[in-house]
Parts: structure tokens; sequence; C-alpha cells
């Protein structure tokens, strides 16, 4: 449900960057505009270039992010509104408001604003909005967000509308209201609205359930023109699109189109060449690579055109608090001292490419985020303080596994290996091919002390930064607490905070539940991860924000 990766850097981006473009103008990141200096105008067609071989608009199936390509296909009951150097902002789409609230936070109704159609003429009704959410139970279209699936009231028994009749806690008592009726209050749910699944669907429309994602009924301003599986996509406008009812996307190209299963290294010398075409397209999640860095600062005009965002997710070291050896807090508080950052940020390609040195759970751009460090360090760390803390512990000798990817892990895990090395920890790394490092860390059968991995939250909410990571229900069977972490006191705080519905309140539990877990340790902060992608010269309002750290497509507009 969130973004996550069994190593480290990014996340699990392959599918979510697909439709989650980035650039702008990268290294002035407070500037305004961004995207270049000359102003987005209407028209032309944006090229986006990306390295998957598949893509689907099915909402059911997506787990893309709020301001990526499906959403200007598809719209939602809310959507977020992006101003560079600012949070995410949740704005009403479809519906009138982010919902009103009753029943103590577990029934949440919305009403659609009126006149709403779609590419074809006819109106959006609130039983296409249950429709379209019943639909993702199904599982034949599994793999989407499935947040509501288990809020919604018999939603755990619930096989979707083709065999499962009608979902009871979604009401529609006429054509403009849809009512939720959750088993448990649920603060963040006006964002969880926001999400693909509650785009609508016309059930008349679904005929071929397995297909639907090639040429979905458009409510956004764009609708498929045509699809190549593996080739290309192409969106063109939807001329009943009004943009007067959206708040969230500007309409500005006149198309779109998706240039997909290109390999990296294509990506991104097209872009650095900015000829043709490509002076009017950007990569899809093709990270500038370390080996490219001098390339592109050694020419302003290319370095002008790498969009980098503030921040991003989270890379943190998670420590096995289930082994012997790291049981003991103070064995953990000693590791917090003897990572030397520094190392890992160099390994990642520095503070301007890699991102800055992190020391909280929560990251910049999240609501309940606040600058504080426990275990303050120079960057390079503090070997002597570690070596103090582990003698005051009786502890010497202190000999753990370390699993990383054999692929892109390794020069992260050497760095954390020195690093722990000066403070007398001996390490061994445990190379791993992806899946089964996934596995392993997530399974039942957690052989390993240390591993380092990434996180990035699926919304801006600290629910996503600190639940799926330390509450004691996610760990094993896949559960993504893989430190092992568990403290009742900490797992009551977070279901506090998860219910409280004022979201300026819940943000304050939040970053007392993230002091409340750094205080006994389960990790070590790295970085806070940033993104850095390449856009042709023409590409205009592209910015990386802290979060989300890739550009808003939904406002995205070329100069001539």
């Amino acid at each position: 449900m969130f973004r996550f990766s069994g190593i480290v850097r990014a996340v699990a981006v392959a599918t979510v960057l697909a439709l989650a473009a980035a650039a702008c103008n990268a290294n002035d990141r407070s500037a305004p505009g961004g995207g270049g200096t000359a102003a987005a105008e209407q028209g032309g067609t944006w090229h986006i270039l990306t390295t998957s071989k598949e893509i689907s608009l099915d909402p059911a199936k997506s787990q893309n992010l709020g301001i990526s390509s499906i959403h200007l296909v598809l719209r939602g009951l809310t959507s977020w509104k992006t101003e560079q150097g600012k949070a995410a902002e949740l704005v009403p789409d479809l519906a009138t408001d982010t919902g009103q609230m009753s029943d103590g936070g577990k029934t949440w109704t919305y009403k659609l604003k009126p006149g709403l159609k779609y590419a074809d003429g006819s109106p959006i009704v609130a039983a296409d909005i249950k429709y379209g959410i019943e639909r993702s139970f199904a599982p034949e279209l599994s793999g989407g967000l499935g947040y509501h699936k288990s809020l919604l009231v018999g939603g755990d028994k619930y096989t979707g509308p083709y065999k499962g009749g009608q979902l009871a806690s979604i009401e529609t008592p006429d054509d403009t209201t849809v009512v939720f009726k959750l088993n448990k209050p649920y603060g963040d749910w006006p964002w969880i609205v926001s999400m693909p699944a509650f785009s609508p669907v016309p059930k008349k429309a679904d005929t071929d359930p397995a297909h639907y994602g090639e040429k979905p009924v458009a409510s956004g301003p764009y609708q498929v023109k045509s699809y190549t599986p593996g080739s290309k996509l192409e969106l063109e406008r939807n001329p009943n699109w009004d943009k007067s009812t959206d708040p969230a996307r500007t309409g500005l190209p006149d198309a779109i189109v998706l240039n997909m299963g290109l390999q990296p290294d294509v990506v991104n010398q097209r872009l650095i060449a900015d000829a043709g075409d490509d002076k009017f397209a950007a990569t899809t999640g093709t990270s500038v690579p370390a080996a490219l860095i001098p390339t592109v600062n050694g020419n302003p005009a290319v370095k002008a055109r790498v969009a980098t965002s503030p921040s991003g997710a989270l890379q943190y070291l998670a420590m096995n608090t289930k082994r012997p050896a790291l049981a003991n807090p103070e064995v953990r508080k000693a590791i917090q001292y003897a990572v030397d950052k520094q190392a890992v940020q160099v390994a990642e390609g520095g503070p301007e490419y890699g991102g800055e040195i992190a020391s909280t759970l929560i990251t910049p751009g999240i609501d309940g985020y606040g600058k504080y460090d426990l275990y303050q360090a120079p960057p390079a760390g503090d070997p002597q303080k570690a070596k103090q803390l582990l003698a005051a512990a009786g502890v010497s000798n202190l000999n753990l596994v370390l699993a990383a990817d054999n692929t892109t892990g390794l020069g992260v895990a050497q760095a954390i290996q020195q690093g722990l090395k000066r403070a007398g920890i001996n390490v061994t790394i445990k190379p791993l091919d992806s899946e089964p490092l996934t596995d392993l860390i997530t399974g039942n059968k957690p052989d390993f002390d240390l591993t380092v991995s990434s996180w990035l939250p699926d919304y801006p909410s600290a629910l996503g930064n600190i639940q799926p990571l330390f509450a004691s229900s996610e760990i094993g069977n896949g559960g993504y607490n893989i430190s092992r972490y568990s403290n009742p006191a900490v797992d009551s705080a977070i279901a506090a905070a998860t219910a409280e519905p004022d979201r300026t309140k819940a943000a304050g539990m939040w970053g007392a539940v993230d002091k409340q877990i750094m205080a006994d340790a389960p990790i070590v902060p790295l970085l806070y991860a940033r993104n850095a992608f390449l856009h042709g010269s023409k590409v205009q309002n592209f910015y990386l924000s802290a979060y989300p750290p890739y550009p808003n497509q939904l406002i995205v507009g070329l100069s001539k």
C-alpha cells in the first residue's frame, strides 16, 4: 500500500513512475515557476519517455500517486493540488468539498458538483463512483491501492460486483450523494478518496473488465486516443471536461504521448541532447545515474534541466530487534552513533542528488514533520561515543549480518559496514536478489540483523511514515515492520492518531509518536532521498516538492 524498496534508493517505482514523470528547473529548488523561464501556453504535445513496457489506466488496478498520468484521464472525489515550496493540498474534485464527517469519524458523505460529464457527454452520477469502488474488490482486478478494502464495513468479505453483488457500506441515496460507512474512525479518509479506485466507472461501460484500462471512460481533461502495448499511449482532449469544476488540473497540452519500453540510458541521452520532439519531453522515473552526474554538472544548459526534489523517501537502516544481538536498545543506540551517514550520502550521489542526512521518521513535506535529532553526531558519525555505549552495555565482539540487494544496494551496504567497523562492530554483507531479499526481511524467518530500505507514503500523511513500519501488526507475513519493533504504548499512540479527524491535531500526535519510537532506536534514519530527473527545454510547470517528490503532471504545460 505504501511505496517500499527492500534495499536502498527510492521506492517501488517501476509502475508508479511509468505514470509519474518528473522534471523541472533542477538546481534552484525554491525558484518559482519551475521547468524553465518561459511561460507555459495552451497547446502542443507533451512527450513522456518511460522505461515501462505496460501501462494500465484501470483505476481498480492502479497504485499511482495523486499527481500522475492516470489522473489526467480519471477524476476522483478529491484530488491533490501542489505549489512549489508548499505541502500538497487536498482539494475537492468531483465532490463539492473534501467530505462531511459524522458518527465520530465512521461516516463520510460527499455531494457531487452539478453538470459533471464524461467524454461522451453522459452525466457522472453517484452510482458510478460506487460501482468503480466495488470493482476494485474483484480478485481479477487486484493490484490497486487497498486502504478502503479494510476500512469499509463488510469490505473484508466482499468479492466485487461481478460475483458479490453490491457493497452495502457505500450508499447512494440519489444521483449526487455518496455515503461511506467505515468500521472505525479514520481521519485520513478524505485523502483515501483521492486514490484511483474512487474514480467513476459506468457499469454499462464495464463489459470487458480485463481490458477496461486500455480505454477507460474519461472524466478528466484527456481521453485515450490509441494504445499500442509496449510501445505508445496517446491521449487527446476530452471535449466535455469543464475546467471550471476542476481545481487540480490545467489541461494545457493538446495531446500527451507516452513513449514506452525505452532503455534508461536512451532516455537520459535523448533528454541531454534536447533535439526535436525531445524538447517537449520528460523522463518518467529514469533518475540521473551517478555516471552521468559529471556530464550534467559540466554543462550549465543541461544542469538547468534537471529536476531535483528537496526531499523524498526515507532511506533507513533497519535493525532486527528480535535478534539477540540487537534486542538491547542501548546497542541499537550505539549503532545510531556508529553509522557514517556522510559516506552513505556520497554513495548515493552526494547531497545534491542523493539527499539530505535524516534524523526523523516523518519526512519533510508531511504534516507532523519536525526537525530534531535524538542522537546528535557529526555527519560521519561518532564511533567513540558508540564504543562507550557498547562498553556500558557490556557488549564486545559484536558481529552482525547485513542483508543487501546485490545489484543496487552494495555501495550503501559497504558504507554501513565500514562505518560500524570503526566502533568495533563487524558486519558481514549478505547479498541477495531483490525478490528473495524482500521475502527474507518481510517474511516469518528473518535471518538477518540489518538491512537498508526506503519508504514513501502513498499520500501525504504521517500515518504512512509510521504505521506500516512500526505497528506490531505489520511484523512478518509480508508486512513492512522489518525491524520487528513492538511496543504496546506505540501501538496505542498509532491507533489514537489514526482515528483523530482533526488533521492539525493528528499531525502533532504523529510528531510525538515519531520521537517515542526513535527513543527506542529500532532504525537509523539515513537520508531524505532526492529524486533527480531530466526534461526538455520546452517543458514548463515542472517542479518537485518534498512530497510528492515527483512533478505534478496535472499542471504541466509547454512553451513554444
